[in-house]
């Protein structure tokens, strides 16, 4: 008998020093607090007109996450599946079509596309190379960081200044519709704290610049039966808020998920409302993951 509690003994440590040592680099959940397995979330998000990743920039788990998505959507979508990118800026498009068409190598490409981000080799080109092999569009989705820039120093005015030409590249329901009373843009001025600064008002048009112009070239590429899978910070999607609420202002109606990642840390510190509201789907990351060069 005491031979065989030893041995229970030894297994339950045993068990115990396991279950302590597993390192689990990422897990997905539903908006209930859920665990869920990765063909259930294509399932619930393949008959979606639009799905709006929101990612880390810096962080792998959602770069390998986004390329797994869009393999399994080509799957079940064929070419009725497209793609767009906060990382892409709309002036891009024209180079980005014509390599995509493979008219124009990489090696000329590169060069010619506008404020590229340090991580695109590692984080964006697979998804380009998917969408070149299977001849998928991908949309260059992004206001122009110089006019970004611009709203951000002079607020609406800006617009005033710019060329028919250059306004093409920017959401044209920016005037129409900003409005700094938004959950999205007051929590920008609130994470200030007192340190609130005299042009916040034209921080938080910039951040609706870049929102509004998102949504516009997401909605003009877009048609009934087609799958549109954008990629975009988690904070320009989180909460149905940013592009979502863009594309909600311009043309309700669309059936529209969303993706977001969460650290390990924070999703702890979440409360079961905060994770039912975030987005459909949650990918939470452990706190110590590597990160990519941006």
């Amino acid at each position: 008998m005491k031979k065989i509690i030893i041995t229970v003994l030894a297994i339950v440590s045993f068990v115990q020093t396991s279950n302590a040592q597993d390192k689990v680099a990422s897990q997905l959940y539903n908006n209930k607090g859920k665990k869920i397995k990765y063909q259930k979330m294509i399932k619930g998000l393949a008959d979606s007109d639009m799905v709006f990743f929101g990612e880390y920039h810096n962080n792998p788990i959602s770069h390998w996450m986004q390329i797994e998505m869009a393999m399994s959507f080509f799957e079940l979508k064929g070419d009725k599946l497209f793609f767009g990118g906060e990382m892409f800026e709309s002036g891009n498009q024209l180079v980005m079509n014509e390599y995509l068409a493979g008219l124009y190598p990489e090696k000329k490409m590169l060069p010619e596309m506008t404020q590229m981000w340090k991580n695109y080799k590692t984080d964006y080109k697979p998804l380009m190379e998917f969408a070149k092999e299977n001849d998928l569009r991908f949309i260059a989705s992004n206001i122009p960081r110089r006019y970004a820039a611009m709203i951000n120093k002079k607020g609406m005015d800006a617009l005033k200044e710019l060329s028919p030409e250059a306004l093409k590249l920017i959401g044209p329901d920016l005037e129409k519709y900003f409005d700094p009373t938004v959950k999205a843009y007051v929590e920008m001025k609130d994470m200030m704290g007192e340190h609130v600064p005299p042009n916040m008002l034209n921080i938080q048009t910039a951040q609706a610049a870049k929102d509004a112009t998102m949504a516009h070239f997401s909605l003009v590429n877009f048609k009934k039966g087609d799958l549109y899978f954008h990629f975009n910070g988690s904070y320009h999607s989180n909460n149905n808020q940013g592009i979502i609420w863009w594309v909600n202002k311009i043309q309700p109606g669309l059936n529209i998920k969303s993706i977001a990642t969460v650290m390990a840390s924070e999703w702890d510190e979440m409360t079961k409302e905060e994770k039912a509201e975030i987005a459909d789907y949650i990918i939470v990351v452990a706190d110590l993951m590597t990160e990519t060069n941006r």
